[in-house]
């Protein structure tokens, strides 16, 4: 019969034997595997810090390009929007991006008539009845509700009405163009409401648009919005140039939307960098490109561009 005392005895041969293995591994450790762990580890650090080096001068480069591009920009561009009056729709998500675009179109001579800021509650499902309501409200003499589509999309209607107030008509003289009272009297309407932001100095009379586009809507009402997208800009460039400037990336973003539509790229510039400088710059030769040469192009990094620039007037 195995007693108390034999227990004791295996168990303690057992630690025995664990503290003896501890040792001769720890002595072994100590030898030349510790010295090639400590040989990797140095190896991996001095790699990592190279790694870091090559990051911060890739980053330091990518900065540099964008000043290139601004340096180059009044060489590129200096003088070719001379005399053309462009209206600027800066879209929601745009703030970093929007003025240093229009600083760009300025530099090539333009002159924004009106910078409308649209607002998230523009394009908002739940206010689609609201906004048929409001265009109907804000019908002025020079500007009629008869003169904008007649059906039950919002945003649509909404948007021609805008354009009637923000643009030349097609081809008429000056004297058949909005009031000046009516085009403040609508703008006003809609800015009241929340739906846009307008500065004070807004006018009528633009010949071209440049819509300034950001990252698309990821809420529950995103697909709703990404057609609302494309609804302002089929009746934005009715009768008249337009260039969408912006974000090409992510579901349901416009500029994608347009390169996807067999008719509407055919009649709609794009350029899909433009929160960059070099995309700033490309967006203003496009518009230099689409207002004086009157042809389109899809330009930028993602897909359906053509080229990163359009080819530089002559």
């Amino acid at each position: 019969m195995i007693n108390f005392r034999y227990h004791v005895v295996s168990l303690t041969a057992v630690f025995l034997a664990l503290a003896i293995g501890l040792v001769v591994g720890t002595a072994a450790l100590n030898g030349p595997v510790a010295d090639n762990l400590k040989s990797q580890i140095t190896a991996l650090n001095k790699d990592l810090g190279n790694k870091r080096d090559e990051i911060n001068q890739y980053r330091e480069e990518i900065n540099r390009s964008q000043e290139f591009a601004t340096e180059l920009a009044p060489t590129v561009l200096n003088g070719k929007l001379a005399g053309r009056k462009l209206a600027v729709l800066a879209l929601p998500g745009t703030d970093q991006y929007a003025d240093k675009v229009i600083s760009m179109l300025t530099i090539a001579g333009a002159t924004i008539t009106a910078k409308v800021t649209v607002q998230d509650k523009f394009f908002d499902p739940a206010v689609e009845l609201d906004l048929l309501d409001l265009a109907n409200e804000t019908s002025q003499p020079t500007i009629p509700f008869a003169d904008v589509p007649a059906n039950s999309i919002g945003v649509e209607t909404a948007s021609a009405q805008l354009m009637l107030a923000l643009m030349q008509r097609a081809g008429g003289p000056a004297v058949t163009q909005p009031a000046a009272g009516d085009v403040t009297a609508v703008l006003a309407a809609y800015s009241e409401q929340g739906y846009i932001a307008v500065d004070d100095k807004a006018t009528g009379g633009a010949e071209a648009t440049v819509m300034i586009t950001g990252a698309p809507a990821v809420d529950k009402d995103a697909a709703k919005k990404a057609q609302s997208l494309v609804y302002m800009a089929q009746e934005v460039h009715k009768n008249h140039p337009l260039v969408v400037a912006g974000v090409g990336v992510g579901d349901g973003n416009l500029i994608s939307a347009v390169r996807g539509d067999p008719t509407l790229v055919k009649v709609i510039s794009t350029v899909d960098n433009a929160s960059t400088a070099d995309g700033q710059v490309a967006a203003a030769m496009a518009t230099v490109e689409r207002v004086v040469d009157d042809k389109v192009g899809q330009y930028g990094l993602a897909a359906g561009a053509s080229s990163l620039v359009p080819k530089a007037a002559s």
